[in-house]
């Protein structure tokens, strides 16, 4: 009883101070941000994304040149100028025949309509591609939040910690003034308080370098010490089925997506080389005057004319064969990136089952095992019925149990993180 009273004592000194030390310290206004708010704030403002989100708008815009007919040409000449010799001097516009004239290429088998399908196939494939690096940098971005959220925890359970240790220590110290305990058993005990120290700073400066990698995804310039994010800190036993993620894998995907995408434009880019190795003529038409100085009724006359070139050497046959190769390099990409699905989703499905199957025998029992057993062995120790190495160990077990608790439970919301990155949208939380 008389050690109780002293712990009831020294948590209720304690309990008076920090809030004398609460109300002398000026307290920053912290905006926390929960993983929705989060994510929305990155996906406005991270300057890569919005970067490459710039380069799918431009790949659309590539859509109107690819559609744009051509240019018919106009020419005017002038010919026919002459010296007078009779007069001695020259008369550029006497005799003159001008001619003006037009022309126009006429692209035959589709070619416009081929390239404007190209264009959009390709700005298909550079969507994909967008969402993909998107899914990517989310999962950086939960990555860095799960690794704030669990220094968040680390500091805390040092803290309690601390303050845990701070009260046996005022208990140790009075049992020496009663002469219970001897001045090299209260120097140990003091001395252990150096690593609960030790392990708040690097709490400390783990969590402020937690926050500032959120800050530069998000390209906050703000303090860290005003921002902070919330959310739940915990696993779910709730795991669904393999099969279930593999197909949303394969639905939703971004990169696989865009590798199939790759086999349309691959086939549309052969259709393309095909048409392109067809002819286009040339139709012309012109209007000149004062044509011939020898037939007096020839003195303004219309003409037209068609120039077909001859593809007899080149036929586009290259570009042929290597956009129809380009069709079964697709097709092999494709089949690399369903494979890559099913290696992603299997491997970060085991990892979350695994994280699981540790966390749960943590949760049920041995939390609740190394709280029990530091509170009986400082209580015996206490009363001179457990040595000061067994009060040690107790202490250090304790931390050990809770704290690869705290990591547990970050590595299992990193793989959760990890399967939502496989499949392709978050599908846990």
């Amino acid at each position: 009883m008389h050690i109780l009273r002293l712990l009831v004592r020294s948590a209720q000194s304690s309990a008076l101070m920090g809030c004398l030390a609460a109300s002398s310290v000026p307290v920053i206004a912290q905006q926390s941000l929960t993983w929705e708010q989060l994510k929305a704030r990155f996906e406005a403002a991270n300057p890569v994304l919005k970067a490459d989100a710039l380069n799918v708008d431009e790949m659309k815009a590539e859509e109107i040149t690819a559609y744009l007919r051509p240019n018919p040409q106009y020419t005017l000449s002038e010919d026919g100028t002459q010296l007078a010799p009779h007069k001695g001097i020259w008369q550029p516009l006497t005799g003159a025949q001008v001619q003006n004239s037009f022309s126009y290429l006429h692209e035959r088998e589709h070619k416009r309509e081929l390239r404007l399908e190209s264009a959009k196939d390709g700005t298909r494939v550079a969507q994909s591609l967008h969402e993909d690096l998107e899914r990517n940098m989310i999962f950086n971005l939960r990555a860095a939040y799960v690794q704030t959220l669990q220094a968040k925890d680390v500091l805390e359970l040092a803290k309690a910690d601390l303050e845990y240790y701070d009260k046996i220590i005022d208990i140790s110290q009075n049992r020496k003034r009663a002469g219970d305990i001897a001045q090299i058993d209260l120097d140990r005990i003091e001395l252990q308080r150096v690593q609960y120290e030790s392990e708040i700073q690097t709490a400390i400066v783990n969590l402020r370098t937690a926050k500032i990698q959120l800050l530069q995804l998000l390209d906050d310039r703000t303090s860290v010490d005003s921002f902070d994010v919330s959310g739940p800190f915990d696993f779910s036993e709730d795991l669904k089925p393999l099969q279930e993620f593999h197909d949303t894998a394969l639905a939703t995907r971004p990169d696989l997506q865009a590798a199939l995408q790759n086999i349309e434009l691959s086939k549309v880019n052969h259709k393309l080389a095909v048409s392109n190795g067809s002819t286009d003529p040339t139709y012309s038409a012109w209007w000149t005057h004062n044509p011939s100085f020898n037939n007096p009724n020839d003195y303004e006359t219309l003409g037209v004319s068609v120039s077909i070139p001859l593809r007899i050497f080149d036929r586009n046959q290259g570009e042929k064969k290597r956009t129809l190769i380009d069709i079964d390099h697709s097709d092999q990409l494709t089949e690399a990136a369903r494979a890559q699905v099913f290696n992603d989703v299997d491997s970060s499905w085991e990892q979350v089952r695994s994280n699981i199957a540790l966390l749960k025998p943590y949760k049920e029992k041995y939390r609740d095992q190394a709280t029990r057993v530091r509170d009986t062995v400082t209580y015996a120790y206490m009363h001179g019925g457990a040595s000061l190495m067994d009060f040690l160990n107790a202490q250090s077990d304790y931390r050990a149990v809770q704290l690869a608790y705290v990591q547990l439970i970050g590595s299992y919301l990193t793989a959760v993180g990890q399967l939502n990155l496989a499949v392709g949208r978050e599908v846990m939380q």
